[in-house]
């Protein structure tokens, strides 16, 4: 299954206002998913975050469509790993010298 073209798809039958309304939905389910996690770690908790984190990809492969934005957010997710991948080395340079 391919997943922009099924997204483009549901963008079309429903359109930009309710699938928006449908990504707040599916963030939400996945803030309360990770919310049951931390209180109760099993694999009941790991298999609902994992399926609400495949709702909420989905939802943003929509919303990348609907914004068309996809190469900004790409640019953006480039920008934040190197940004990450240098805190984690100063995070590790900071435990050696301690």
């Amino acid at each position: 299954m391919n997943l922009t073209k099924t997204c483009k798809k549901a963008v079309k039958l429903w359109g930009a206002d309710l699938q928006l309304n449908m990504a707040i939905e599916e963030a939400s389910e996945l803030i309360k998913a990770v919310c049951k996690l931390k209180r109760n770690l099993n694999a009941d908790t790991v298999l609902n975050v994992a399926e609400e984190v495949a709702d909420t990809e989905i939802m943003l492969e929509q919303l990348k469509i609907m914004l068309t934005c996809r190469s900004e957010v790409e640019s953006w997710k480039e920008y934040k790993l190197e940004r990450l991948e240098q805190k984690i080395e100063e995070a590790k340079k900071e435990c050696l010298n301690h």
